[in-house]
């Protein structure tokens, strides 16, 4: 486990890509996770070790106190330099597993807006930091999959626009959040 941050009540880890979000209650069974991260996301990720403030986190994030960045690389040049999409989420009609902005949805559909900035284009790619404004499940990759610019390496969502760059091996997205 890599250590960013530790007291009496938080334990902010450095999650590895790879992993499910609770990997670290192995070691630390006492540990109360607050939010998640996908599997192949990298990333800070906070866990209370009581109640009152496993309560205050979950708060702080409800009442968007608590803003999360995302560092992704993703298909083609974004032409903006920093925008906000701003598309409900629902379930696939077609793909149980993945949350689509466009296209047919089922269940409940829910609002999303995720900013961005460009940080750095390159030829056929875009370095962007994302905001989520709302935490959906899969909202970075699906509201860039809207727009035509999918996660580099991102199976589920890339689709046709499919690219993995030589050197990486999963989809490209890194958080960090900030209070």
């Amino acid at each position: 486990m890599n250590i960013i941050y530790e007291d009496l009540d938080i334990l902010a880890l450095n999650k590895p890509a790879g992993v499910n979000f609770d990997w670290a209650l192995e070691d630390r069974p006492e540990l109360i996770p607050v939010h998640r991260l996908d599997k192949d996301t990298s990333g800070v990720i906070l866990f209370a070790k009581n109640e009152k403030t496993q309560e205050y986190l979950r708060e702080l994030f409800k009442n968007r106190e608590i803003k999360k960045t995302y560092l992704t690389l993703v298909v083609g040049e974004i032409k903006d330099k920093e925008g906000k999409i701003e598309l409900a989420i629902g379930r696939s009609k077609r793909t149980p597993l993945k949350r689509v902005a466009i296209g047919e949805k089922r269940g409940k559909i829910r609002e999303a807006v995720t900013g961005y900035k460009v940080l750095k284009r390159f030829d056929g790619f875009t370095l962007a930091e994302a905001s989520p404004k709302t935490g959906r499940t899969h909202q970075i990759r699906s509201h860039f999959a809207a727009i035509g610019h999918p996660v580099v390496c991102d199976k589920l969502y890339a689709g046709k626009r499919f690219v993995c760059p030589a050197g990486l091996s999963r989809q490209f997205a890194r958080n960090s959040p900030k209070c």
